[in-house]
């Protein structure tokens, strides 16, 4: 069961700092609340997952040009 350590919302984006006590994982989770969008962005090892948190679009542009690999969509609610 993952625990919600932070969030907020701002023009129908609410964005969550997403904590797995049973692997320690961490990631961030946006969501489209006007959409259906939903990504979640893994906190990688030499990552600040606040800087993730706060700088999350650049984290996905980042990553998208270093890797070319998407970030992960998927569905919370599940």
């Amino acid at each position: 069961m993952r625990r919600e350590l932070d969030s907020r919302t701002s023009g129908g984006i609410e964005v969550r700092l997403l904590w797995n006590p049973g692997d320690g994982h961490v990631s961030v989770a946006v969501i489209d609340t006007k959409g259906s969008e939903t990504i979640e962005l893994a906190v990688r090892d030499g990552d600040r997952a606040l800087d993730v948190f706060q700088h999350r679009y650049a984290y996905v542009a980042w990553r998208h040009e270093r890797t070319g690999a998407p970030p992960m969509v998927c569905d919370l609610a599940a």
